[in-house]
């Protein structure tokens, strides 16, 4: 049995095929881990979304910010904007099916002692209570009044976790914590401007993962989100995105020897893979 961590796939259905056949995978003994975004800049979300789910129990999914984004238009809470290219999947005729399986979602899901979730975790955060937040904000996306709660939510965070927080402001922060962070300020606050690699950022930015102490040495974390950060395996830490929506590759990492598996991206809105991983 093999389990592959596959980077953010960003509505590139025709590289996720290509990618999953490079694997050999296997469903009935194999599983695949989608660290998030898998809507959103590619022009075949709504496919992605279908083969996914598809995919039955051998496809496990956390929820990344652009497919937040897609929940949010779906419940009014977000407008269209230029950028999105999500727009066609809600005139499709399997929209809702595809949005209530979305929503089913978690943020963050473990086995063992590996840890996957889109963005990343606070300094502060155990694994347990990483989960139990997760769970927090999935109890009120699978409920009946999803679409208020998304209205409620949407937006910056008030900027720095406390526990005492309570309501729309701490599923807020949850959400931003797990899908959007990058960097962190000095005082711990979230950044949410600065996007590029940790080498040209403000000295005062620290990456969230370098003021988080592994909690035990078997603790590992696999995130996307980060296309200027590329594929970055370090002790404990698995980066997965590789930019296939930006013309980059579709990337894989086996979590049982961490071997890699890349795709060069086919079905993007632009021309030819334009980086390498590194």
């Amino acid at each position: 049995m093999a389990t592959y961590a596959i980077g953010d796939v960003q509505g590139c259905a025709d590289s996720l095929a290509a990618l999953v056949q490079r694997l050999s995978f296997r469903p009935q003994r194999d599983r695949l881990w989608f660290v998030g975004d898998l809507v959103n800049r590619g022009p075949k979300s709504a496919e992605v979304l279908r083969m996914i789910r598809a995919a039955g129990p051998s496809a496990q999914v956390v929820l990344g910010n652009h497919d937040f984004h897609l929940l949010a238009m779906a419940s009014g809470a977000r407008p269209l904007q230029a950028s999105d290219t999500v727009s066609a999947l809600l005139d499709e005729p399997d929209a809702q099916e595809l949005i209530d399986w979305l929503r089913q979602q978690p943020l963050c899901v473990a086995d063992g002692s590996t840890l996957m979730v889109h963005a990343g975790l606070l300094p502060e955060w155990s694994s347990r209570q990483a989960l139990g937040l997760s769970e927090e904000v999935s109890k009120r996306l699978r409920s009946s009044q999803w679409k208020a709660f998304m209205r409620s939510i949407y937006g910056n965070s008030e900027g720095r976790w406390r526990e005492s927080l309570r309501g729309s402001a701490r599923y807020r922060m949850i959400v931003n914590v797990m899908t959007r962070m990058r960097y962190l300020q000095p005082d711990g606050q979230l950044e949410f401007k600065c996007k590029v690699a940790p080498s040209m950022a403000p000295k005062e930015l620290s990456p969230w993962f370098e003021r988080r102490a592994r909690r035990g040495p078997a603790e590992r974390l696999v995130f996307g989100h980060w296309s200027t950060l590329g594929l970055m395996r370090r002790p404990g830490l698995i980066a997965t995105d590789t930019g296939c929506g930006w013309g980059g590759y579709l990337s894989a990492v086996r979590l049982e020897d961490e071997a890699i598996f890349q795709q060069p991206a086919i079905d993007n809105l632009f021309s030819s893979p334009s980086r390498t991983a590194t």
